[in-house]
């Protein structure tokens, strides 16, 4: 099994069009030890030839552009992709935007929770996705579904599962006083198996906590990809970008008693790597005291293009 990153970034990139910050302003000069990153989102594939996206990104174009196994094959039809599939964990912009990239009349699936597809349907915009040729499935929680696309068994079973979040910012109906905690399928994490080999992994780049049952289920895994947005709860309203905390956001900071460097520590988990990464987060500084207390932990921090084989 193939797992790329084709996007490591959280919503708007690094950097973001319209920031200034310390960290959009270092990367857009060059400075040493930043690196471009565009907006969230992995493929994996069980033969390198057939490939299922985690995530729809805005910037799928260039990703795919960026990807040569996403280019159509040059011995196939004039019109042809080994994108045969599209796996959703939440409707955030960041995720599911990048569907509309995949119009022309191109055959292959969508898949996500009943939530997620509902908020779908309600924007007729993704209709430019033929509704008779690429069918939209609802992903069932805690249940094994193998994934297939364009009439193609693509040798992979996705299993959906509930993990704490929120909903979509452009779905809030209300002031900052309203709770908008998630309701199941507002946020899901996925586990995605390899049907020859049965080795898996985890991928979660959206989470507000590790309550108990997210820990049960992923304690002792083999690779997980794990929301890294933030480094401390309250660093962009340190850095003057926006008056939000990452708990508003529903996003778990790495640092801290409850964050994700310490909550995975008694959980066994062999490889952790860090995605969708805010434009605030010091730790895309390779070289800052963030980074190094990540990898001191045993973290990686995911860059665009990264690839890991199972």
């Amino acid at each position: 099994m193939i797992i790329k990153i084709l996007g490591s970034g959280a919503g708007g990139g690094f950097p973001q069009w319209n920031c200034n910050g310390i960290h959009s302003s270092a990367v857009r000069a060059g400075k040493p030890g930043y690196r471009p990153r565009t907006q969230s989102s992995l493929a994996v594939s069980s033969d390198g030839r057939n490939w299922v996206l985690l995530n729809a990104s805005p910037d799928l174009r260039q990703q795919i552009a960026d990807n040569p196994e996403l280019h159509p094959e040059k011995t196939g039809p004039l019109r042809n992709s080994p994108v045969k599939a599209a796996v959703l964990t939440n409707a955030d912009v960041d995720h599911i935007v990048g569907l509309i990239n995949l119009r022309e009349r191109q055959p292959f699936s969508i898949y996500g929770s009943d939530r997620v597809l509902a908020t779908i349907k309600a924007n007729s915009i993704f209709d430019v996705c033929a509704n008779d040729i690429v069918p939209r499935i609802a992903l069932p929680l805690d249940e094994k579904i193998k994934l297939t696309g364009d009439g193609i068994d693509l040798g992979l079973t996705v299993e959906a599962f509930a993990v704490p979040g929120k909903i979509a910012l452009f779905l809030e109906k209300g002031g900052e006083d309203t709770n908008y905690g998630s309701r199941e399928g507002d946020t899901i994490g996925l586990e995605i198996t390899d049907n020859k080999t049965g080795r898996s992994f985890f991928y979660v780049p959206g989470c507000a906590e590790v309550d108990a049952p997210l820990a049960q289920k992923i304690k002792g895994a083999e690779l997980i990809f794990f929301d890294g947005t933030l480094f401390t709860d309250n660093e962009m309203i340190d850095q003057g970008l926006m008056q939000k905390t990452g708990q508003r956001m529903g996003h778990i900071s790495m640092s801290g008693s409850d964050g994700s460097l310490e909550v995975f520590k008694p959980l066994g988990i062999k490889r952790r790597i860090y995605v969708h990464i805010n434009n605030s987060n010091p730790a895309l500084d390779e070289n800052s005291p963030a980074r190094k207390d990540v990898e001191a932990a045993g973290w990686e921090v995911g860059y665009d293009g990264m690839e890991v084989r199972l």
